[in-house]
């Protein structure tokens, strides 16, 4: 099983950069981090970076780390035009990028900001158009799409991706829809909630799976982990899914959790320590768990 971290942009770039610049020194397989706003609570009190902004900061300055978004918020940006960012950054790291990609669900920066929040089944219908002219953009010269909510004509996306398949990632737990969606489309898949509900959301999409003819192994799975060490503060940041925190006393004490992923059938845990830590407390428990957890998993 593979390990990323998944640092906050809720923190100052100055921080924010030293610790991933940590992570990588760390070993590390990748960073990933939240495409919004402000919180889910609202509070605006703190910064709160722009995410494809930051990755292709970090694609030139850290050089070795797969970079993603856990996860792009459809609804904030046209495909085509996200299609070129997403591009743009993996050549600029070298070909270390992933898309991440859900149909966006934080209504509250929607309201703040004016983007529309369309119902959840157009949400999702809009994800599925986008993701496949994302994909041809990514692979073919010219694309024209007609869809029920995006429509582009003769449009050309140069230069390409580095990558000759640049993965794309969906997130999200939906039985009906959005796992249909991973199954036709994704080349990865997250859903951030326990490993009880990671293994029985994969047996889901199996099944859709066997309805699409596609190879599940063609799929990677993610899982994300909460982390919460017990001298910490209450805060969390904010991050605003179902997946709930994991509390330990010490960074090792995860080891049992973490077998529990792998169980669960995980390629990829991703691991988020709370961010209201300190810097130092935060670089330190990302040291602890690659030395003492993730060689027990390698």
């Amino acid at each position: 099983m593979k390990f990323s971290a998944w640092p906050s942009i809720t923190n100052p770039w100055s921080d924010f950069l030293e610790e991933s610049r940590h992570i990588e020194r760390a070993g590390w397989h990748g960073l990933w981090i939240g495409d919004h706003f402000m919180t889910s609570a609202g509070d605006t009190s703190g910064p709160w970076q722009e995410s494809w902004t930051v990755l292709a900061a970090l694609g030139a300055v850290v050089p070795r780390l797969r970079l993603g978004t856990l996860v792009t918020g459809n609804t904030y940006r046209n495909p085509a035009i996200l299609a070129k960012q997403v591009a743009q950054v993996d050549i600029i790291s070298g070909g270390r990028v992933i898309l991440g990609i859900g149909a966006g669900w934080q209504e509250n920066e929607h309201v703040a900001y004016g983007v529309p929040y369309p119902p959840v089944a157009e949400r999702l219908q809009r994800l599925e158009e986008s993701v496949q002219i994302i994909r041809s953009l990514f692979q073919n010269e010219r694309t024209d799409f007609d869809g029920r909510y995006y429509q582009i004509k003769n449009a050309p996306l140069a230069p390409k991706p580095v990558q000759a398949r640049l993965p794309i990632l969906i997130g999200g737990g939906g039985e009906k829809v959005t796992l249909r969606i991973v199954a036709k489309h994704a080349d990865a898949w997250n859903f951030p909630g326990t490993p009880e509900l990671l293994a029985a959301k994969s047996k889901v999409l199996l099944e859709h799976c066997e309805r699409a003819a596609r190879d599940p192994r063609e799929i990677k799975r993610t899982g994300a982990m909460l982390v919460r060490l017990a001298a910490d503060s209450a805060t969390t940041g904010g991050l605003g899914h179902g997946g709930g925190w994991v509390t330990v006393s010490k960074v090792r004490e995860l080891s049992n959790r973490v077998a529990e992923y792998a169980e669960a059938g995980a390629d990829e845990l991703i691991v988020h320590f709370n961010p209201g830590r300190p810097l130092a407390a935060r670089q330190e428990a990302l040291s602890e768990f690659m030395a003492d957890v993730a060689p027990q998993f390698q």
